[in-house]
């Protein structure tokens, strides 16, 4: 993901895990509130549950593709919407075990329900 596509920033996840929240799910949990900046970024952190750092930072590489793809690809129902969003998404220990299909169609059923919400 590009940097201004990513939140950086402790404050942003902490306002964001703050807001709404708008998915739960198998692999993962997202959380987003509206945001004045010129784009919607996201912000990918891994539960603790996964003990091992080489497996949270697999799950943190999948999942970051895969909001890359269905959160702010072109074909996003965020883009559609015309509302901007910080969003963070949260990894289950299931992100480590499911399919990367099942993981993109996660990703797009919250984009789908994030689309939905109004300010």
């Amino acid at each position: 993901m590009k940097r201004r596509s990513r939140l950086r920033r402790r404050s942003d996840f902490q306002k964001a895990v703050s807001g709404r929240r708008f998915h739960s799910g198998q692999a993962l949990v997202g959380f987003a509130v509206p945001t004045e900046q010129s784009e919607s970024r996201i912000g990918v952190t891994v539960s603790r549950a996964i003990k091992s750092s080489v497996e949270r930072n697999r799950a943190r590489r999948r999942l970051r593709e895969v909001a890359r793809e269905g959160l702010l690809g072109p074909g996003s129902p965020l883009r559609q919407v015309g509302i901007r969003y910080d969003v963070v998404l949260i990894a289950r220990p299931a992100a480590l075990e499911v399919s990367f299909a099942d993981l993109r169609a996660e990703a797009s059923l919250a984009a789908l329900r994030l689309a939905q919400i109004k300010p």
